[in-house]
């Protein structure tokens, strides 16, 4: 066992972070939400809600973050793999009951995200009435670009896409958001504390579909450049994380 520092029993995890786009310091993570469908078409392909609910919420841990360029294992406990392109909305600045319209001024910077799902275990917790962390919320399920510090004049508006061996699977339009990224920012802040660090992911367009090892994603929003992943081999039983 690795020594721990004075005044703790274990060594204290690392903080995780992002990198800054044009900048040498780093944004520390705190937590990370994601917003749960909010593109009409993504709610009318997984025939699974009411394209008028209001957005809800659910969190991956923090050291689930995975930087652009990295290849990961094929996730254990899965045979349904699944990516989901996302904008990202890094806070910079902390509230609570938040509105819409000062929402923006929160925001120190955007990031290319891939919300990755054990579909097959998120639809079982679904059947069953149980929270979606099994399908959501495992090891290395967040991967994130780099933070684009916000531009002046509001939140990115252009493209979004998705493509796997160079074959494009998901398109859309940032404007296509049934809940804006202030809208989701303001909802967010009703039930929960937002602080400096916490990053927001805010839901995903149609044509998400599974991954195989070998699979090379790439992942882009107008603006903001492109976050490359490639699916690994299987983890191996009992193995764990460098």
């Amino acid at each position: 066992m690795t020594d721990a520092p004075p005044g703790y029993v274990l060594p204290p995890p690392p903080v995780a972070s992002l990198p800054v786009a044009g900048r040498a310091a780093r944004l520390p993570v705190r937590r990370i939400y994601c917003v749960g469908r909010n593109y009409v078409a993504h709610i009318r392909e997984m025939k699974e809600a009411d394209e008028r609910d209001p957005p809800f919420f659910f969190q991956k841990p923090r050291d689930s973050l995975v930087p652009d360029g990295a290849t990961i294992p094929y996730p254990a406990d899965t045979a349904d793999f699944q990516y989901e392109v996302e904008l990202v909305a890094a806070i910079g600045t902390g509230g609570r009951d938040i509105p819409a319209a000062e929402a923006l001024r929160h925001v120190f910077g955007y990031a290319i995200g891939i919300d990755l799902t054990r579909r097959d275990r998120q639809r079982d917790a679904r059947d069953r009435q149980l929270p979606w962390e099994m399908g959501k919320s495992f090891d290395l399920s967040a991967p994130c670009g780099p933070v684009h510090p916000a531009a002046p004049g509001g939140a990115p508006g252009g493209a979004i896409a998705l493509a796997v061996n160079g074959v494009e699977h998901q398109r859309g339009q940032i404007g296509e958001m049934i809940w804006s990224v202030p809208e989701v920012i303001a909802q967010l802040s009703r039930s929960y504390a937002l602080e400096p660090g916490d990053l927001v992911f805010t839901g995903t367009p149609a044509g998400v579909g599974p991954l195989v090892p070998g699979d090379v994603v790439t992942a882009s929003i107008e603006g903001l450049g492109t976050l490359t992943l490639t699916i690994g081999p299987p983890e191996a039983p009992g193995g764990k994380r460098d």
